[in-house]
C-alpha cells in the first residue's frame, strides 16, 4: 500500500521521504531562543536537509513536521504561514488536518508526525503536538510546556524517554540542552532502521535562533549529513557544536594539549597544558566505532587495539579536543 502512495506522489511531481525519525523543538521563555534539532536513518546526503522538517520565526515560535512529508514540505510552509497569522500550536495542527496538502486524497494527515512550539502575544509559552496514526511504530510524541519531542520508526519509548530526560536535567543555554536531548538518543538503533550498522542514525542537524535573528539567518545552524553506516552523526554533530563553544582562549589552550608517541605501541601519554584538568577520553577507530580504553593518570594503555588509525576525544576542564594517532 505504501509503495502505492508513494507512486501516486511521484506521479503529481512531489517526492515523499519518511524524514526526521526523532526530533525536539523547544524554547527559552527567559531569553526568548527558539531552537530544533533532530536525527534520521535515511540517506539524507544534502546540507540543507534541515530545512526540509524544521521552520523557526525568530521570537515567536516554531514547527517540525516529519514523517512521511512531500519535499519541498508544503503542511511545513503552511503551518508557518498559520503561525504568522497568530494561530496556536494546537489550531496550527487542527488546520493541518483539514487542508493537508501533501498530495492524493489517499494520503492522508493520519501520516504526518508535527511538534510545535511558540510565544503567545503575552510572551508565555506553548506547545502542541501530533501522531498520525499511520506513522511507522515505534511511534510517539510527547510534549512540555517549552517542548515538543517525536519520533517514529524508534527502537522503543527509551528514545523519547530519555531525549526528555536530557533536556529536562540540563543547565546551560537552549543549544546545550538540545545537543543534549539528542545525545539522550545517541544509542544503536535508536531509529530502528539503524541498528545493524550500530548507530542511532545517519544523519544529524541543531538549529537555534536569538529572538532578535533575522528569519533564515539562525546564530546557530549545525547540518551533518548522512554517513556511512557505523559512522555516528550525533558525535558528529556534538564536536561541531564543541568547535561552536569553545572560546579563542579555550581554543588557544587545547592547542597545546599533546599526545606522545606517536605512532605508539603500548602506551599513550597526554601532556596537558597550565591547569587543564583531564575530565576522560574516548577513542574510535576510523568507522566510529567506541574502543574499550584504560585510562591511568594521563596515559592509555592501547596495546591491546589492531593497528591503524585512530581518533581520540579528550575532555578537559577547557573544553574537548579531536586528534588522531596511529597504532603500530
Amino acid at each position: 500500500m505504501k509503495n502505492v502512495l508513494l507512486s501516486t506522489l511521484l506521479i503529481l511531481g512531489l517526492s515523499v521521504q519518511a524524514q526526521d525519525t526523532f526530533s525536539i523543538i523547544a524554547l527559552d521563555p527567559e531569553t526568548g531562543d527558539i531552537g530544533s534539532a533532530g536525527a534520521s536513518c535515511i540517506n539524507l546526503n544534502n546540507s540543507n536537509w534541515d530545512q526540509w522538517i524544521t521552520d523557526i520565526i525568530p521570537g515567536r515560535g516554531g514547527v517540525n513536521s516529519q514523517a512521511y512529508v512531500c519535499i519541498p514540505n508544503v503542511n511545513l510552509e503552511n503551518a508557518m504561514d498559520r503561525m504568522a497569522t497568530g494561530d496556536s500550536p494546537q489550531e496550527i495542527i487542527d488546520w493541518l488536518m483539514l487542508n493537508d496538502a501533501c498530495g492524493s486524497q489517499n494520503f492522508n494527515p493520519e501520516y504526518r508526525q508535527y511538534g510545535i512550539v511558540d510565544f503567545d502575544l503575552a510572551g508565555n509559552s506553548r506547545s502542541a503536538g501530533f501522531t498520525g496514526s499511520l506513522t511507522d511504530d515505534y511511534k510517539e510524541d510527547r510534549q512540555g510546556l517549552t517542548y515538543s519531542i517525536q519520533g517514529n520508526i524508534l527502537l522503543d519509548q527509551s528514545v523519547i524517554d530519555q531525549m526528555e530526560f536530557n533536556f529536562i536535567n540540563t543547565s546551560g543555554t537552549l543549544a546545550d540542552r538540545l545537543m543534549a536531548a539528542l545525545q539522550g538518543a545517541n544509542f544503536p538503533g535508536a531509529d530502528n532502521r539503524c541498528l545493524s550498522s550500530g548507530t542511532s542514525s545517519r544523519a544529524a542537524y541543531m538549529v537555534v535562533y536569538h529572538a532578535d535573528d533575522t528569519p533564515g539567518a539562525p546564530y546557530l545552524r549545525l547540518v551533518v549529513p548522512a554517513q556511512s553506516p557505523g559512522i555516528e552523526p550525533i558525535d558528529l554533530l556534538q564536536d561541531l557544536y564543541d568547535d561552536f563553544t569553545l572560546s579563542t582562549e579555550d581554543q588557544n589552550i587545547l592547542n597545546h594539549l599533546k599526545i606522545w608517541p606517536n605512532p605508539v605501541e603500548n602506551r599513550l601519554y597526554l601532556t596537558l597544558p597550565g591547569q587543564v584538568i583531564l575530565q576522560g577520553v574516548e577513542v574510535r577507530n576510523v568507522i566510529g566505532q567506541r574502543q574499550k580504553i584504560e585510562l591511568l593518570k594521563n596515559s592509555l594503555d592501547v596495546a591491546h587495539l589492531s593497528p591503524g588509525l585512530y581518533l581520540i576525544k579528550i575532555y578537559t576542564s577547557a573544553g574537548a579536543q579531536l586528534m588522531r594517532f596511529i597504532k603500530s
